[in-house]
């Protein structure tokens, strides 16, 4: 964690943004180990369209997509083995920025890892594949910019815009925790250690 942040913003009933929170240099290790367990990959929607993401997982269970449909798995379908530890990094900033936002008692048993490149997107969509909603989603943004939106609890309507940067987190829980998000195409940029990639974590309460 980050000592020297701004204050909480709240983006809207739930949902709040604590810039600058996470020290990135302090995860790119921890990163990097569970990506040499489970390597990034490219799932596929139950449509059949290939994500334009690629994603890995840590902790006790792991979010997977295919023709099957969305959910949880104890086993990394790519090496046929348990998903890597959440490392302790992880754990420690979740906990402590749900804690700051209003959410104590956090506690992630799955992570989610999504890597960016400039040109992909994530489009609008709802995190209901766990088990317990009045858990909050914790999202920290490491590596280029990206323009995150959010909508509500319906698809349609007006979105409003939040800019997120190197350390930057997220974290909706309560009225917010089922609204609508995603992030729009990132623009062609390079950060001093991550290149030019954005990477997010998004810590959840799966099981």
């Amino acid at each position: 964690m980050n000592d020297l942040f701004s204050n909480v913003i709240e983006i809207c009933a739930g949902m709040h943004l604590l810039p600058s929170y996470a020290d990135s240099s302090e995860l790119q290790q921890p990163l990097n180990s569970v990506l040499a367990i489970s390597p990034l990959r490219q799932m596929v929607t139950s449509r059949g369209f290939s994500m334009s993401v690629h994603t890995s997982n840590c902790g006790d269970a792991g979010w997977v997509s295919d023709r099957r449909g969305y959910r949880y798995v104890n086993i990394d379908p790519l090496t046929g083995q348990p998903w890597p530890a959440m490392p302790v990094e992880f754990t420690e900033l979740a906990q402590s920025a749900a804690s700051y936002a209003g959410f104590s008692g956090f506690v992630p048993d799955a992570c989610l890892i999504n890597h960016y490149q400039p040109g992909t997107q994530m489009g609008a969509h709802q995190d209901r594949d766990e088990s317990d909603f009045s858990q909050p989603i914790v999202s920290v943004s490491l590596g280029i910019d990206a323009r995150f939106f959010v909508i509500g609890p319906e698809r349609r309507g007006t979105s409003i815009p939040v800019d997120l940067s190197d350390g930057d987190v997220v974290v909706f829980g309560g009225p917010a925790r089922k609204h609508y998000h995603g992030v729009r195409k990132l623009k062609a940029s390079t950060h001093p250690r991550f290149g030019s990639v954005r990477w997010n974590l998004t810590f959840r309460k799966a099981l």
